[in-house]
């Protein structure tokens, strides 16, 4: 079964062009799965509901979070659906299997003072503080994955038409519009800036390197992200997400619709969009509290 294993997770790398994090992730899920199995001594190929019942409960003793059994679980979905649509097994063991249910978590979003506030805490005068006005300012402009951020090429954007083009996930290719401060920021970076990062840089090269000219990597700009928040003195821990999810938030309360948001982030689903309207009504919800001349009157 570990050949059927690699064989799953290879079709999904060559034919759906998932990334190596996400296969990364699938072969954790399906280490833990073998991990259950050879606990138990029952070969992959025979488990039933209930083994797979047990599975979700062995998942729970050894203190995995409701999302990561969510993850597990949906994974091991995919696996046994592919394994009977290729007739490797006769039955479906895992049509029914159910997930945890997971709370709503709303993701934190920065205000417009503290958007402001990170957008200023690079250095100007040094040429890695030119690189990260670029790289905040392209993030809060475009709501971009940094997965997808550290793959841009100068190539992809059209300076003219002010819009960028990225690669998400399963490859799948969209446009998104930049705004004008943000196209100003980024000729200025490239123009002036990104040629001190090696003399001679290579015609295939993207857009943001290191300090040694090479491709920033995620962690890099995970980095830089968590110093320029301390910098600004904003509470708690900000990541990329935080300036995608401020993105999203931003323009829904701007009075952009569902769908046009979805599309700007590269959401295959409406429902991962939806969770930004929690976010917007709870705002409304303080806002009342605190405006209506009635709240608080017993």
């Amino acid at each position: 079964m570990s050949a059927y294993t690699e064989e799953w997770l290879n079709s999904l790398l060559v034919q759906q062009g998932l990334s190596e994090h996400t296969i990364s992730a699938y072969r954790q899920d399906l280490e833990t799965l073998h991990a259950f199995t050879d606990q138990n001594k029952s070969p992959l190929d025979t488990l039933d509901e209930d083994d797979l019942l047990l599975f979700s409960i062995f998942l729970r003793q050894k203190g995995d979070s409701k999302r990561t059994i969510a993850r597990r679980l949906s994974c091991i979905r995919k696996f046994f659906a592919w394994l009977f649509e290729e007739k490797h097994i006769g039955k479906n063991p895992a049509e029914l299997l159910d997930s945890p249910k997971i709370p709503l978590y709303l993701p934190e979003v920065l205000n417009m003072e503290e958007i402001q506030k990170i957008l200023s805490a690079p250095n100007p005068a040094t040429k890695l503080g030119q690189r990260d006005t670029a790289i905040l300012h392209l993030l809060y402009a475009s709501g971009v994955r940094v997965s997808e951020l550290i793959n841009i090429k100068p190539t992809d954007i059209d300076f003219q038409k002010g819009i960028i083009r990225v690669f998400g996930k399963g490859k799948k290719e969209r446009l998104i519009p930049i705004h004008g401060l943000a196209l100003s920021v980024l000729t200025d970076y490239l123009q002036n800036t990104r040629k001190q990062f090696i003399k001679d840089i290579p015609g295939d090269a993207e857009l943001f390197l290191n300090r040694s000219g090479k491709k920033l990597t995620r962690q890099a700009i995970w980095k830089l992200i968590k110093r320029y928040g301390q910098s600004a003195e904003i509470q708690g821990i900000i990541s990329p997400h935080t300036l995608r999810h401020s993105f999203a938030t931003h323009l829904l309360e701007g009075g952009a619709d569902l769908r046009t948001v979805q599309i700007l982030l590269g959401h295959s689903d409406l429902t991962a969009t939806e969770l930004y309207t929690h976010i917007c009504q709870q705002k409304i919800q303080e806002i009342y509290s605190r405006a209506h001349p009635r709240c608080g009157v017993k």
